[in-house]
């Protein structure tokens, strides 16, 4: 492939992510770059701005391929995306068709863990509680959690959580983990203490969840999970939504059985105006942005670069297909 001029496709950058990035003309030698900065507004749009493309860099996750586009583009040879998560893309359709998909496990960890221990501290302090508060006018007080000396629980020990954990245990918390495949080995590695997912759900002042969304994952956290957590408890979810049961949750936050959460990720992207979670006073949101510093974001475009150059000189790396 490196050997003929090759059409590369960003079908929609926005909000911005690798315009401007000069590790863009890093591909100038290969082919050409074709840029869109907005998103297109229908997939009869999207499919033809990706007609004839041998590469498509994937900025962002809302621009999906699924089975019928990628069978209708026969010169697509690779999606490079510009994250960790692939769940913008049928995977298995993309290898029935040949397409490779290459994303970037652990790239952003510390800055993904950074963001997620500041949504911990965040709802621990009632941040967003208290600032509404005082904006209406109200000087309202009520009781914050320490964190210090308290116990984190960390729900899948990939990139993310191996560094949350790290950073939870320098702040002085003891760390519980929970993983689909524990080993002793992995518990000593990462200074954690494995144990049963119930356990450490009664264990835990802060739940923070890391494993990826998947069928066995899909509302991992449920009416029973939020049950079995202690009262006033925080949960920090920057995964993905759906590893939470999201009514559950608003019942939980609503009966102060938790003293909060904290959450990067939701059930419905972007969050709709009238979202039941928003009328929950105890929580911490932000619009699914954890690796969005500009560090982050240089780091994601240089990735994707890289995968996509790797790939077109036979040498492929991350690539999940």
């Amino acid at each position: 492939m490196a050997e003929k001029r090759l059409k590369f496709v960003v079908p929609g950058d926005f909000p911005p992510q690798i315009q401007g990035s000069p590790h863009l003309d890093r591909l100038k030698p290969y082919g050409e770059v074709e840029l869109y900065l907005d998103r297109p507004q229908s997939m009869e749009e999207q499919m033809q701005r990706v007609e004839g493309a041998h590469v498509i860099l994937n900025t962002r996750g809302a621009i999906k391929w699924f089975a019928p586009e990628l069978q209708a583009l026969p010169d697509l040879r690779l999606i490079a995306t510009c994250s960790i998560g692939v769940d913008s893309i049928d995977v298995e359709a993309a290898r029935a068709c040949g397409v490779a998909v290459a994303n970037q496990p652990g790239r952003t960890a510390p800055v993904v863990a950074e963001h997620i221990i500041a949504l911990m501290f965040a709802a621990a302090k009632r941040a967003a509680f208290q600032t509404t508060e005082l904006k209406a006018g109200r000087w309202t007080l009520k009781q914050n959690v320490m964190l210090s000396g308290k116990t984190l629980g960390v729900v899948g020990t990939g990139n993310v959580g191996r560094e949350v954990a790290r950073v939870a245990d320098l702040l002085g918390m003891r760390c519980l983990a929970w993983t689909f495949n524990p080993s002793p080995e992995r518990a000593q590695e990462l200074g954690v203490e494995f144990v049963e997912f119930d356990e450490l759900l009664r264990e835990a002042d802060v739940v923070s969840l890391h494993v990826r969304l998947s069928d066995e994952s899909r509302h991992i956290i449920g009416a029973r999970e939020l049950g079995l957590m202690k009262p006033g408890a925080l949960l920090i979810n920057a995964g993905r939504g759906d590893l939470v049961d999201t009514a559950a949750l608003i019942d939980a936050l609503q009966a102060e059985h938790l003293a909060g959460a904290g959450l990067d990720v939701f059930d419905q992207e972007p969050l709709p105006p009238d979202h039941p979670i928003l009328a929950c006073e105890q929580v911490v949101l932000t619009p699914h942005l954890a690796d969005q510093t500009p560090e982050g974001i240089e780091l994601l475009n240089e990735g994707a670069v890289s995968n996509t150059i790797a790939f077109l000189e036979g040498r492929p790396q991350n690539i999940v297909t």
